[in-house]
């Protein structure tokens, strides 16, 4: 390590900085210069299915996990104007059957949120997204897939309420998905009830609406929420047939998010459950985080 990078560690490890690190679906930004990087890992369970709207179970595959680690930069560009990455590393694994998993590098993905309107406590914040499959896996082998291998574009608006005394906040969130076609290792398949003769399949766009309840300080967070994901169209699951990437999938989750920050160096954590869907396993999925903040 060069003596300027010994500098600057030396510099980011003194400065009391709040706790500032942001998601996209929030209203909390990184100063000009800051930068929060966060190193997460992920895990997601389900033993029960909705195969479109009659639930079950497959004692083919037992219990599915989907694990990832990934690393998560937020860059303030400006106090209103913020950079988020996302670079994902994901496996998938089931307790009984022959389905092998899979893993690999998913998805990178790239926020741009910028506060459009700021007013005694209340904001209103424009993001724009994409993705772009870095990985060379396999979209059509639902569930074991760890993608699915499309491009996508992504625009959302984020409204928030924090009470200045109190810290206590209230968020709003809806978005819409572009999904790009996706190519097969095959010549024909079979969705919506009809047999398509090409290896390209349409994907049905999506959208997500989503609320949040919580309280902001200085050094730690903690919130509820509640989500709704869903596609725009598809078909669904056939009886005892395995998922397919046109399917609608339909989700909605709740959940509680923490996070400490008192310095530099915070830890976060986070916990989901799906309590209704369509064409989705019911999943429960735990998340923790180490961040570090510094500037540049």
């Amino acid at each position: 390590m060069n003596q300027s990078i010994r500098y600057l560690v030396a510099i980011a490890l003194l400065l009391p900085l709040a706790a500032r690190a942001q998601m996209p679906h929030d209203a909390i930004y990184m100063g000009k210069g800051s930068v929060c990087v966060a190193g997460m890992y992920g895990r997601s369970t389900w033993d029960q299915y909705w195969e479109n709207s009659l639930k079950r179970e497959n004692l083919n595959i037992g219990t599915h996990t989907t694990q990832n680690v990934m690393l998560m930069p937020a860059i303030g560009i400006t106090n209103r104007l913020n950079v988020i990455l996302a670079l994902p590393y994901v496996w998938t694994q089931t307790s009984a059957g022959n389905l092998m998993g899979q893993k690999g590098f998913q998805d990178l993905s790239g926020w741009l949120k910028y506060k459009v309107v700021a007013w005694k406590g209340f904001s209103l914040n424009a993001v724009a997204g994409a993705s772009l499959p870095v990985g060379n896996y396999v979209p059509d082998f639902l569930p074991m897939s760890i993608g699915l291998q499309c491009r996508t574009a992504m625009g959302r608006l984020v409204a928030n309420y924090k009470h200045p005394a109190t810290g206590l906040y209230v968020t709003g969130h809806g978005s819409y998905i572009w999904r790009s076609n996706i190519k097969l290792d095959r010549d024909a398949y079979q969705a919506n009830d009809r047999l398509y003769n090409t290896d390209e399949v349409r994907m049905p766009n999506a959208f997500d609406l989503g609320g949040r309840l919580g309280i902001l300080r200085k050094m730690w967070q903690t919130e509820v929420w509640v989500e709704r994901t869903a596609c725009t169209s598809g078909d669904h699951i056939r009886r005892n047939d395995m998922p397919f990437p046109t399917n609608n999938m339909q989700a909605t989750s709740v959940g509680w998010y923490g996070k400490v920050q008192p310095r530099n160096i915070g830890l976060s954590a986070r916990v989901g459950y799906v309590v209704g869907g369509r064409n989705v396993g019911q999943s429960t999925s735990y998340q923790v985080g180490v961040l570090y903040l510094f500037k540049l």
